[in-house]
């Protein structure tokens, strides 16, 4: 098994809250690591249909009838047990009771809101780390885990990107979505996801993307909430501060996963992805991501955005999730040093208020350099953080 970041704060929250969820992206380890960090936890999958089925007779007798230290999963699927699980987690509420993950998080985290809120602590993970894999062992360099992406099969079972991506897309959208979108709708959705391929890192356009597909605004916004719901997107929100400066007010969008953003780009070699013009635009998805999954795999809530002003001044990222050690940070995809690079980073940072230590440009690099009190980090040094 490779070992999971995540695994320390997920037994933190079974020492502090009677029940902890971990939720995430489909395939992406929950149950693996739950029944990891769990051993001695009596383990049911609803998946199962002759489980699923007693749940749902008798909910009261499938919760009553087992030991209090019990790990769901796929429990979204019987939601009549979350009222059972709050009324025994209350009788004695001890910690580290119930242990529930789930694949379709929009569900989960409906009932848990509903019905167990506040006797919850609540846990993300997201797929493996480019550090849990190198720390795993396997050789990799950032380009070939932009490329392959960070879901665990791929990594400890050798299956083709293109066939693991494939299945996935289908399971996703057959299993995962299909109670949310009419049938009719399953080609316009899977279009939608090829055209925030094409769109990674760039402002949301939801008025383009309904003209594009065909369909209304309004349905673009609820496709666009079922993808960031079920963990396949993400949008990085503009920085607003007081400053004198116009801001922009629209997000950039982003995959939690470049593998699947690379297949969904029809880039399926190491060569396809060196020639693609879209190659800035995936290392830049990169980078953002991993800083995203590293704060939430230690237990932090991430405070992430970019820099937009009204001179079109942009800077890639701006990570205040440490507010005594904020950072601000261009993103390129070039080997080449070029002190240009780093031209806006001063009057932002001052502007922002980011000390020069926490003001970077990271690239595809061979190794990490200062030059003029400006960190230069390859990439590698910074998803080994």
């Amino acid at each position: 098994m490779i070992a999971r970041a995540l695994s320390s704060f997920v037994n933190d929250n079974a020492s502090w809250f009677p029940i902890v969820s971990v939720t995430g992206p489909r395939q992406s380890g929950k149950s693996t690591l739950v029944r990891d960090a769990f051993p001695d936890y009596e383990y049911v999958n609803l998946e199962d249909e002759a489980t699923r089925n007693l749940a749902l007779a008798d909910p009261a007798g499938f919760i009553r009838e087992r030991p209090a230290h019990l790990v769901i999963d796929e429990a979204q699927r019987v939601p009549e047990l979350f009222s059972t699980i709050q009324v025994a987690s209350d009788a004695s509420d001890e910690p580290g009771q119930y242990i529930l993950s789930g694949s379709q998080n929009f569900l989960l985290l409906k009932q848990i809101g509903q019905t167990l809120a506040g006797r919850v602590g609540i846990c993300k993970l997201l797929p493996l780390s480019y550090r849990e894999c190198v720390d795993y062992g396997e050789e990799l360099t950032p380009d070939s885990f932009m490329l392959k992406g960070g879901y665990p099969r791929l990594h400890v079972a050798n299956i083709p990107p293109s066939v693991f991506f494939e299945n996935y897309l289908q399971t996703y959208v057959e299993r995962d979505v299909a109670g949310y979108i009419d049938a009719r709708s399953m080609g316009s959705f899977r279009t939608l996801l090829g055209l925030c391929a094409q769109g990674c890192g760039s402002l949301v356009n939801v008025s383009r993307l309904s003209s594009d597909i065909g369909v209304a605004r309004a349905t673009v916004d609820s496709w666009l909430s079922i993808l960031e719901s079920s963990y396949v997107t993400f949008r990085l929100q503009p920085y607003h501060a007081t400053l004198r400066k116009r801001l922009t007010k629209t997000p950039k969008l982003y995959f939690y996963d470049t593998g699947l953003l690379c297949h969904l780009l029809g880039i399926r070699t190491p060569e396809q992805l060196r020639d693609s013009p879209a190659r800035g635009a995936v290392f830049e998805n990169l980078i953002v991501a991993e800083t995203l999954k590293r704060h939430l795999h230690a237990g932090r809530t991430p405070e992430l955005y970019f820099y937009r002003d009204d001179s079109k001044i942009e800077v890639d990222l701006v990570d205040v999730t440490d507010r005594f050690a904020p950072e601000l940070v261009e993103i390129k995809s070039t080997t080449t040093f070029k002190l240009g690079l780093a031209r806006h980073l001063g009057s932002v940072g001052d502007a922002l208020g980011i000390p020069t230590e926490g003001r970077g440009v990271i690239m595809r690099s061979d190794a990490s350099h200062i030059v003029n009190e400006t960190k230069f980090w390859s990439a590698h040094d910074w998803l080994m953080r």
